[in-house]
């Protein structure tokens, strides 16, 4: 009999998880609270340990068609414009890990997804969130928002940042604000000046703040974040709704020393979207991850902040990972241990590494002239990240 799979969440990590866990024969269904699967209207960053599943899946010709794939990564002084380092992408990472650097929208990342599932039998409810769930040897039984029961043979919680599944699960309270706040755009190459134009990624290191900016949708927009210290407006209290109309002008006092061709870029920019920055501590244990019949996938399980770019990168990670453990007959509590076994190492070390990067953006004093001459003598060796890019 084929076995029933649950998936909580249709975000990039729960169409991912649905897709690989289809592909190997079992029965899925998706649960999205949200009425419209949609993401919101930012870039993504994705390595080659992210591209080389993504073509496991079949999925090269759809990324190609929307995703950029720039030739470098340059790290420059935010204060000075002086270039600190370069790491080439492009057939240079092809040439040493099998797969492209690549950058695209979220959106289009979770569109090619879905298109991609929605070529397999997986059932899409949306507008239909959990209200709880149980488990039992058996089986697993979620409770509906239409108040139904519905049972299966595993539940994954891809629920995000926010969770309901990992609290029913851990009942370990809400993530925390990390005290930084990011503003978000998206510029149209076109109506920008030729100087300010760029196929390339560009990360701006200043002290208590960096931006990063690189081309999406083919290269026919740019993509610009700035990140900087911070706490939300006192009349915005709400951290799980972070998608605020942004006031240009904060973000500009707040790179009020950035070099002129940052502040032209900035300038250029008509609106802007903040973000809270949340994460939780990096994973402490396998049981953090999965227990019984009930896996946590992407952000329920192991929230990061986006210095290492790689958020979504554990998300599909963990789907390929999941699959893979996931084979049709098999003792699902014991996979799913497995799975948690496979994935809490690396997911935790990315978390660490990923707050490890941000107070080196971020670095100020004689921390920051550290790292600006460390980057000068080894750039290329610095950036280049082999335990990342390899896999896991």
């Amino acid at each position: 009999m084929v076995q029933q799979l649950l998936i909580a969440g249709a975000g990039i990590g729960g169409m991912a998880a649905a897709l690989a866990c289809a592909q190997v024969g079992w029965d899925v269904r998706v649960f999205e609270r949200a009425a419209v699967l949609s993401e919101v209207g930012a870039g993504i960053q994705i390595g080659p340990n992210v591209t080389r599943l993504l073509y496991c899946w079949g999925l090269q010709d759809a990324l190609a068609a929307v995703a950029a794939f720039p030739p470098h990564l340059q790290v420059r002084d935010a204060l000075t414009a002086r270039e600190l380092g370069r790491l080439a992408l492009g057939t240079d990472m092809q040439q040493r890990y099998g797969a492209p650097y690549a950058t695209l929208h979220r959106a289009d990342l979770l569109a090619l997804l879905h298109t991609a599932v929605q070529q397999t039998s997986t059932q899409l409810q949306l507008d239909h969130g959990l209200q709880h769930f149980s488990q039992n040897p058996s089986g697993v039984s979620v409770r509906g928002s239409t108040a139904e029961d519905i049972h299966g043979d595993a539940l994954v919680g891809a629920d995000g940042l926010w969770s309901p599944v990992r609290q029913w699960l851990l009942h370990d309270g809400p993530p925390r604000s990390t005290g930084h706040l990011a503003y978000r755009a998206l510029v149209r190459q076109a109506d920008l000046p030729q100087h300010l134009r760029s196929q390339r990624v560009n990360a701006w290191l200043g002290p208590n703040l960096h931006v990063v900016q690189y081309p999406v949708c083919g290269g026919d927009w740019l993509n610009v974040v700035a990140i900087v210290h911070g706490q939300l407006p006192p009349q915005r209290t709400s951290l799980e709704h972070w998608d605020h109309s942004a006031n240009a002008a904060d973000l500009q006092t707040s790179l009020a020393g950035a070099c002129s061709p940052l502040q032209d870029l900035l300038q250029a920019v008509s609106s802007w979207r903040l973000w809270v920055l949340c994460d939780r501590p990096p994973m402490a244990g396998a049981h953090q991850h999965a227990q019984g019949r009930v896996a946590l996938l992407g952000d329920a399980a192991h929230p990061m902040r986006p210095y290492l770019a790689q958020g979504a990168g554990m998300a599909i990670e963990d789907a390929a990972t999941l699959a893979s453990v996931l084979q049709p007959g098999s003792d699902i509590p014991a996979a799913l241990a497995h799975y948690a076994d496979q994935r809490w190492q690396r997911n935790a070390r990315v978390q660490a590494r990923a707050i490890r990067n941000g107070r080196i953006f971020h670095a100020t004093g004689l921390v920051r002239w550290g790292r600006d001459r460390a980057m000068q003598l080894g750039g290329e060796r610095l950036l280049d990240l082999p335990w990342l890019y390899g896999g896991g």
